[in-house]
Formats: structure tokens, C-alpha cells, sequence
């Protein structure tokens, strides 16, 4: 299950509109600590400049993964839009998703109005959809019988 900060998916959500009608896509990462929680949005830019296919800049990939290395960060969640279909991962997401960790999420901007938003595993070219918890805040979200604010 993928848990989420509502700011998050506004964030998603607000970039993909953004991009319209080209794909967005991006990161969130989260600490690398086992947690699984998703935390810094980092939009990035389509280097293919399409409304049916994204891909990160390698220069840019490179410093992302240098930086939340750094940071000791992982990326949590890797996001793109659809702009005229469905929030399912196509035959070429699947293909080029390498991390075997991340929540995969789709949101489709197909329809002006509202917008699909859904999350994926993505392990050895199988697609499982995973529910998604959007939460106004970590702190008091239900993780467990040690649940415990973590200031946020």
C-alpha cells in the first residue's frame, strides 16, 4: 500500500496539469531508512516532450541520484501522467521501470475536470496495483501499534 501526503498529490496532480498535453513525470523521495514514506517532490522534465511517452534527462537522473545518495534518500515514488488514457502503466512503463522498491504511480489528466490517481508495483515486468491511503499529515496516520508522531 502506498500511503500519501494529500500536499503530494496535489503536487502530482498540479504538475501533470501543468505539462498538459505532454507527459509529466517525477519523483518523490523518501528517507532510506526502511520506511517507506514518501517526502520531497522533485518534478522533473520530460526530456521526450510527448504527450504519449516520458523519460527523465540522464544528466538530470544523475543528479537526483547523486543528491538523495547524499541525502541518504531513495526514490520513494516515480510518477508520470497520462494525458489521454487510463492511469495504468503502458507496455513501455512497464518495460523501463528498474526499481523494484518504488511505488509506480499514474495519474491520467484525460479528463479536465477530475483525474484518475493509482499506484503500481512494477517487479520483473508484473504489474500489481497496490491501494492508495492519501493522509493529511504522517503523524497520526494508522501505521501500527507503535505508531509514534514523527513531527510532521
Amino acid at each position: 500500500m502506498l500511503q500519501i501526503r494529500r500536499d503530494l498529490v496535489d503536487a502530482i496532480v498540479e504538475h501533470a496539469r501543468r505539462d498538459h498535453p505532454d507527459e509529466a513525470c517525477g519523483v518523490i523521495a523518501g528517507p532510506d531508512d526502511g520506511t517507506d514514506r514518501p517526502e520531497r517532490f522533485i518534478p522533473m522534465v520530460n526530456a521526450a516532450r510527448s504527450p504519449t511517452f516520458y523519460e527523465f534527462d540522464s544528466g538530470d537522473l544523475l543528479r537526483l541520484y547523486r543528491e538523495m545518495d547524499a541525502r541518504g534518500e531513495k526514490p520513494v515514488v516515480i510518477y508520470h501522467s497520462h494525458t489521454a488514457t487510463e492511469a495504468y502503466p503502458s507496455r513501455t512503463d512497464i518495460k523501463l521501470a528498474q526499481e523494484p522498491f518504488a511505488h509506480y504511480v499514474v495519474v491520467s489528466t484525460r479528463d479536465p475536470e477530475n483525474y484518475e490517481f493509482r499506484s503500481f508495483r512494477i517487479v520483473d515486468g508484473e504489474v500489481t496495483e497496490e491501494p492508495v491511503e492519501i493522509v493529511e499529515s504522517y503523524m497520526f496516520a494508522n501505521t501500527g501499534s507503535d505508531d509514534v508522531p514523527d513531527g510532521r
